[in-house]
């Protein structure tokens, strides 16, 4: 690791610890020429697929748009954060375990509806309505009657 004080390509670890989740592992290190010292953080490089849009576009997968679309359908709703994280750690754990490199977004879609259900109806509902384009209320009354069974 090269130092970020003098450039100097030698340098040691003085303090090892991992995250509480285990996410990362955080280093304290020490240049073997200025002896200054500096923190480095390692993460695990994870490739999510391509998302194709319904017009055929491709874009990167994006956790914040999947994290703002949940926090939509559950505004005011009574869910904490750490159920919306969960249900985003699924999601991602669905999409790394397809192992593909490209995946329709309408699917990414179903999943989410899948994990709104779960955690609220109300919030299911409301995704629903927008992300399936109800034409009238009939449409709308048979998603609703589905929920209530």
């Amino acid at each position: 690791m090269k130092c970020p004080f003098c450039s100097h390509q030698e340098t040691q670890v003085v303090e090892t610890r991992v995250s509480e989740d285990g996410a990362f592992v955080r280093r304290r290190r020490q240049c073997g020429a200025c002896e200054k010292r500096f923190t480095t953080y390692e993460r695990p490089e994870v490739n999510f697929p391509v998302v194709v849009k319904k017009d055929g576009r491709r874009t990167d997968y994006a956790r914040a748009k999947l994290l703002g679309s949940l926090r939509i359908a559950l505004r005011k709703r009574p869910v904490s954060t750490a159920q919306i994280d969960a249900a985003i750690e699924r999601i991602e754990e669905t999409l790394l375990n397809l192992g593909q490199r490209e995946i329709a977004s309408h699917r990414i879609g179903e999943w989410v509806m899948q994990e709104l259900k779960k955690l609220d109806t109300i919030a299911y509902i409301r995704f629903a309505s927008v992300y399936r384009s109800f034409q009238d209320i009939d449409e709308f009354k048979t998603l609703v009657d589905e929920v209530r069974r």
